[in-house]
């Protein structure tokens, strides 16, 4: 196998890989994509809302923005955040403080823009799981073509890691798997 990165920009890479079979791409693809534990907010409490928006859609707004995963966190993980804004203004995802330092959502999204005298105030958890529970877990996308002798593969994070973590994660978890289905079948490591 061999590969050699095509092109590099922000929250996207290209790659071509040679000598790999579409099998294992394909798996590599669905690994990345449902596999990786992402940090998401899954639940929020809303106190004050005098917005034009209901508490619901500010809720699902707020599930969808993409929080940063450090490697290693732990399946136990729960990150509160916290918003308290006033209007006139406009809330971003960077307004949102964190219980935790290493773990905040990604710079200058829009969440809500408040007229004078409107406020928003609430409360929100964020918990460690993967795309398979649901698409807010996701970590990127990852799609790949037949390019001459080899795959062309295109792999963009959604900002809770650099787009080469989301290959190497799910290659760790895949060869995790690996290991355990050799244990199960009572092969032992050389």
């Amino acid at each position: 196998m061999k590969l050699t990165l095509d092109k590099l920009h922000g929250n996207r890479i290209e790659f071509i890989a040679t000598d790999v079979p579409t099998s294992f791409a394909n798996m590599v693809r669905r690994y990345s994509m449902s596999r990786i534990p992402v940090m998401a907010i899954s639940t929020v409490v809303v106190y004050d809302n005098t917005s034009a928006l209901w508490d619901e859609y500010i809720s699902h707004r707020l599930g969808l923005l993409p929080i940063s995963t450090p490697e290693g966190t732990p399946e136990s993980a729960e990150v509160t955040f916290t918003l308290d804004a006033e209007g006139p203004k406009i809330a971003y995802s960077n307004d949102l403080k964190s219980t935790d330092k290493d773990i905040v959502a990604a710079n200058k999204i829009p969440i809500i823009t408040l007229g004078e005298k409107q406020r928003i105030r609430l409360e929100a958890k964020a918990d460690l799981a993967t795309g398979k529970k649901h698409a807010r877990y996701q970590a990127g996308l990852v799609s790949y073509g037949i390019e001459g002798k080899g795959l062309r593969m295109f792999v963009e994070s959604f900002y809770q890691m650099e787009p080469k973590e989301v290959i190497g994660r799910a290659c760790d978890i895949i060869l995790s798997d690996i290991e355990k289905i050799e244990a199960a079948f009572g092969k032992k490591k050389k």
